[in-house]
């Protein structure tokens, strides 16, 4: 199956009790055709059902459609970087149109535009714009494939009218994953929960616009000319996770094990506990074992350069500091923390099941994101850790607990330092899509 011209989606840009908004050109406020031009505030009515805005007009839905293709927004006070340790407001610039809606009692502004403007924003806010040519095409590939093939599995699931549910739980087991299907008004958000886009506010290059014109609808197809959910992370910490240890308990074949090295099928097996400790315990060749800044700088954007250690890194806590922290992040009193035990490995020696035992209480939790929340204020860089004591009190319990760990993100599918390490050895973006996401392939999805 395949498209006669690209789509139209439709971006989560903002959720609040008041968005502020400035058109700087001339929109038509649909459905009464009114035209509005200049700064706009809206505010959820007291009872949380409706919107309010100038003049005192209330409303469920308000759409406005730009007069023309070069009109654009600005919105203030957008969060960057939600829940991680940059988070922070910033204003942004859009294109194209845009609806707000009441969403849980909150108003919630969606952009929408054609698919490949807003790949051009991805593009360009995922990572620096000034990346090499080829590590970009690779980029803008999945990217358009992840996007393409979240639309149609959320349109799977809301035709089947059967409850989704992204977690399991019972008496001593908490598993839960985090992923798109949550979003129900729109296709996508803009932050890192689905993928980062800032409008036109990053300014878009020419590189970045021939990357678009290049790789124009192309798109990873698996097995059964299905398009690939194409994942990607910052850091695979050496080896690749599998989908099915992060999310869903689905197995994809070109989302499988292997190593980011030209030796891409030798590596240990980092399910069992002792290969897992060794491996994070040294640094081991990798693409994405790198410090060359000029090859960073084409990955890490200003706030994301504030992490200096990613590959490898460690994290310490005091026990009171962590006792605290686990039961803030979980809502589960455990007393004070005895343990952190791993019960189960994935490929890249992310923790799949952890077991932390308290002087209170004792709870198996999972998957890697899940984990990841718990144990950092914000997210921890990833579940690929070891647990080590270094201080004991005189009752032998922990009084600091100490986590060695390995990459950034949940190391599935491409691996963006490592393939910006490709890019700079001359590979093209075929060689870089197919060592990411081995036994895909490579074709033409729509035409621009």
């Amino acid at each position: 199956m395949s498209l006669k011209s690209q789509p139209t989606i439709s971006v989560g840009i903002l959720s609040s009790n008041e968005i502020h908004v400035n058109t700087a050109d001339t929109y038509l406020l649909q459905p009464d055709g009114g035209i509005v031009n200049g700064c706009i505030i809206f505010h959820i009515s007291s009872d949380g059902k409706e919107i309010v805005y100038p003049g005192g007009v209330t409303s469920e839905k308000l759409t406005f459609i730009p007069k023309d293709e070069n009109c654009s927004f600005e919105v203030k006070d957008v969060t960057i970087g939600v829940n991680f340790h940059w988070e922070r407001k910033e204003n942004q610039r859009f294109s194209g149109g845009f609806s707000i809606i009441v969403e849980e009692g909150k108003l919630t502004l969606i952009n929408e535009l054609p698919l490949e403007n807003y790949l051009a924003s991805v593009i360009s806010s995922e990572m620096s714009a000034t990346a090499s040519l080829e590590f970009l095409k690779a980029h803008a590939v999945i990217s358009r494939s992840w996007l393409l093939a979240q639309i149609l599995k959320n349109r799977q699931i809301a035709e089947s009218k059967k409850d989704y549910t992204a977690m399991t739980v019972t008496d001593d087991e908490i598993i839960r994953w985090y992923d798109r299907e949550d979003h129900k008004n729109f296709d996508v958000c803009a932050d890192d929960h689905c993928q980062r886009y800032q409008g036109i506010t990053r300014q878009t290059t020419p590189t970045v616009s021939q990357v678009i014109k290049e790789t124009a609808g192309i798109v990873l197809l698996d097995n059964d000319g299905q398009i690939c959910d194409a994942r990607f992370s910052k850091c695979c910490g050496g080896i690749f996770e599998e989908f099915e240890n992060c999310w869903e308990p689905k197995h994809f074949h070109y989302l499988e094990a292997r190593r980011d090295s030209d030796t891409p099928t030798d590596f240990p097996d980092l399910s069992i506990e002792e290969n897992a400790r060794q491996w994070i315990m040294t640094r081991p060749d990798a693409f994405c074992n790198t410090s060359d800044n000029d090859i960073l700088g084409q990955v890490l954007n200003n706030y994301d350069q504030e992490t200096k250690d990613f590959y490898r890194w460690t994290v310490e806590y005091d026990s009171d500091e962590l006792s605290e922290l686990i039961e803030k992040r979980s809502g589960i009193d455990f007393g004070r923390i005895i343990s952190l035990e791993p019960l189960e490995r994935g490929t890249s020696g992310r923790i799949v099941r952890l077991r932390i035992t308290g002087t209170k209480k004792s709870m198996i939790i999972g998957k890697e994101l899940e984990i990841r929340r718990t144990l950092s204020p914000s997210h921890l860089y990833s579940s690929a850790f070891i647990v080590e004591i270094p201080e004991t009190d005189h009752d032998g319990l922990p009084k600091r607990i100490r986590l060695r760990g390995a990459g950034w993100g949940h190391g599935v599918g491409l691996c963006q330092i490592g393939a910006a390490v490709m890019g700079a050895q001359g590979k093209d973006f075929k060689e870089i899509l197919l060592h990411y996401f081995p036994g895909s392939t490579i074709s033409k999805y729509y035409e621009a």
